[in-house]
């Protein structure tokens, strides 16, 4: 039973453990925990539904912090509701090594679904873990079991408001009608400057209903019967739309002097004021107390979720049991399952009669792709057709069709990437999503915050580089793939033709974390039949066209691969040697031995020249001379930009006789006329 009085005790332990912990830490923001904690307590205590001794439990609601700075709140209720986070974690708030980093982490701490702290991802997220969700109930027959139904509770605050990736998910969820969503909108009127008078004034309840959400105000909502009053409301009365709960409450709430002030919300309360409010709750002097009746509280409150746990448990074995092929599929979806023969039965389809853009290669390849992986979901920014992507016959994931595998996400890019954590997250499907690659800059946070998480998902990015042409530098892509190579974690892959895109997508659904298919609006020509037994796109790098005692190499992605094999034969016309390797991906070649990087890139080789239609940041590391784009594009037909910018054979070989006109190509200013014959003629040592 729901008590008043000790949910308010219990909420002002939250308050006190908060302010107590980063006081100690010296850092952190009290505020917003202090102020939500009689909502967020209620709804951990009568309403969310999880299991204590499994925090990975597949019947579990979502819990998502989208104000993660207020992270302590999260830390506060997994420590009393006994989800393995004891007291001495609480006390190591902030600390190396702790279970309690400054904003909550997936995968650190056990009961964090979700890494936030850039305000307003979580609430983008939570979208996707509805959509998810939804899907994987819809395509098991999870939907019609009758007990199968997680919802996905958010608390955010003035900041994920004003941050424009919630009104692109807003607007999505609304849409397609995801009533498993409950936003609680932590509306207290401050932000690090002030009052958010001074920038925000809007009416966010007319917003989101404008977007179809229904809307719950709580006039004071750090009074617990008050918000025990509007959760049931919105668990119980539900009309089939997403509901924001619009929270009245006082930052910093019950802090003597600091309450509803701008100084509660990101630095320590301070000493004093920490001691002033346990004497104004009658708390003991004693450091990181809680009170026996609190305790109690919460254990009866963690026993009775185990048992529901147990209950919810044996039905869905009961349901396993009755439909074995169900079962299957069900598991299929869990574990993600991806077959072991992946990349031959990806080869089987792949285009290679002709030349094709690898765009077109990845969408043929998809289809096979979706036949052996159900859990392979998702969809586009408003090109699909562009890019390819969708699953032909798999239908539209709509509000009446959430079976359908092709999501709309409408012209929504940072939405769409925030969603698609939520969707790997969720733990049932491998998402994708696409858009043309220049505006993977729409998606950057949502990119590193999946790297940083780990999350298995797939981003195909086509019209990759200036080859897309008439359209201008507005949508040429030159830096962007230097910054995806930067994440940490991110593994890029640009293929060369059909055979290399089967094998990247092989990749892509095999490896954990997230990947990045970089793919051409341009035809590219495939490999002959025996050079495509050299293809190995999991190591990264590998010899497509060789000569024995080579003079230099060619080291190429995605479409200039073609033109390296091309410009090789205009060197070996003037005598000289070469060796063309592809590197499909930096990230997979700098994963293998020293063995076999020596065998693609021998380390003696003085002349390595890379080529890439992009920025040539980065490639110091691995060639002596990079041939690629450190400006802008233009607007012009694709074949008079690679004239223009020197992308074609007779292009690339001038290029590379000036740079070596000036440098030996062993690095030494020898001045000599470098014919090529045999290397230089210079007499130097070359090593």
């Amino acid at each position: 039973m729901y008590d008043v009085k000790i949910a308010s005790k219990a909420a002002d332990t939250i308050r006190v453990l908060t302010a107590e912990a980063i006081q100690k830490a010296k850092s952190g923001h009290p505020g917003m925990p202090m102020g939500c904690a009689d909502y967020a307590f209620t709804l951990w205590n009568k309403y969310l539904r999880f299991n204590p001794e499994n925090p990975r439990w597949i019947g579990r609601d979502r819990f998502v912090l989208s104000a993660g700075h207020g992270s302590m709140l999260i830390y506060s209720l997994l420590h009393l509701f006994n989800c393995g986070l004891d007291i001495e974690e609480l006390k190591a708030f902030r600390q190396w090594g702790s279970l309690t980093p400054g904003h909550p982490e997936f995968g650190h701490t056990d009961g964090v679904d979700i890494t936030t702290g850039p305000l307003g991802s979580g609430f983008s997220s939570a979208v996707g873990m509805a959509i998810a969700d939804r899907h994987f109930a819809a395509k098991t027959g999870l939907d019609k079991s009758g007990f199968y139904k997680n919802r996905i509770f958010v608390i955010s605050g003035d900041g994920c408001m004003m941050e424009g990736c919630t009104s692109e998910s807003a607007s999505l969820a609304g849409h397609l009608k995801l009533d498993e969503l409950i936003v609680f909108y932590d509306s207290n009127n401050i932000s690090i400057e002030g009052s958010t008078d001074r920038a925000f004034s809007e009416n966010v309840a007319a917003r989101f209903a404008a977007y179809n959400w229904r809307i719950i105000e709580i006039g004071n909502a750090n009074d617990p019967a008050m918000c025990d009053a509007a959760l049931d409301d919105a668990i119980n009365n539900g009309d089939g739309r997403p509901t924001l709960i619009v929270g009245h409450t006082k930052i910093g709430y019950k802090a003597p002097t600091k309450e509803g002030k701008a100084s509660s919300h990101g630095e320590p309360l301070g000493v004093d004021e920490v001691a002033a409010l346990k004497a104004q709750l009658g708390w003991p002097e004693d450091e990181f107390f809680v009170p026996q009746e609190v305790r109690e509280y919460c254990k009866e409150r963690c026993d009775e979720l185990v048992k529901e746990a147990a209950e919810w448990e044996e039905k869905f074995q009961n349901f396993l049991d009755a439909d074995e092929e169900r079962a299957k599929v069900i598991y299929t979806y869990i574990n993600r399952t991806v077959p072991e023969d992946i990349k031959e039965q990806l080869l089987a389809v792949a285009p290679v009669d002709e030349p094709v853009a690898t765009r077109a290669s990845s969408g043929i390849i998809l289809q096979k792709a979706a036949e052996l992986v159900p859990s392979l979901f998702g969809g586009a920014a408003d090109l699909a057709p562009s890019t390819k992507t969708d699953i032909k016959n798999g239908g539209d994931f709509t509000a009446d069709n959430p079976a359908g595998r092709n999501l709309h996400f409408g012209v929504r890019e940072l939405g769409m990437g925030l969603a698609a954590n939520g969707m790997a997250l969720n733990g049932t499907i491998i998402p994708y999503t696409s858009t043309f690659f220049v505006f993977s800059d729409y998606m950057k946070p949502a990119i590193r915050l999946a790297a940083i998480q780990g999350l298995h998902q797939i981003y195909v990015f086509t019209h990759d580089s200036f080859y897309v042409g008439e359209d201008g530098p507005t949508h040429e892509p030159i830096e962007q793939i230097a910054m995806l190579r930067t994440i940490p974690g991110m593994t890029v892959i640009r293929p060369a033709e059909a055979h290399e895109v089967a094998q990247a997508w092989a990749v892509a659904l095999e490896t954990d974390g997230p990947v990045a298919l970089l793919l051409t609006r341009q035809n590219l020509a495939p490999y002959s039949a025996e050079t495509a037994k050299n293809v190995d796109v999991a190591k990264g790098a590998f010899v497509v066209d060789d000569e024995e005692d080579f003079d230099i190499i060619l080291l190429a992605t995605g479409s200039e691969v073609n033109l390296a094999i091309d410009s090789a034969k205009l060197l070996r016309a003037e005598g000289v040697r070469v060796r063309v390797v592809s590197m499909p991906s930096q990230e997979l070649f700098a994963a293998q031995d020293y063995e076999y990087q020596e065998s693609v890139l021998p380390s003696d080789c003085p002349c390595v020249i890379s080529l890439e239609a992009g920025t040539t940041y980065g490639w110091g590391q691995l060639a002596n001379f990079s041939i690629g784009l450190d400006h802008f594009g233009a607007s012009a037909p694709y074949k008079v930009l690679a004239e223009k910018f020197g992308f074609t054979p007779e292009g690339v070989v001038e290029q590379i006789k000036e740079f070596f006109s000036d440098d030996c190509c062993c690095g030494d200013d020898c001045g000599c006329d470098h014919d090529h014959d045999h290397g230089c003629e210079c007499g130097c040592d070359h090593e």
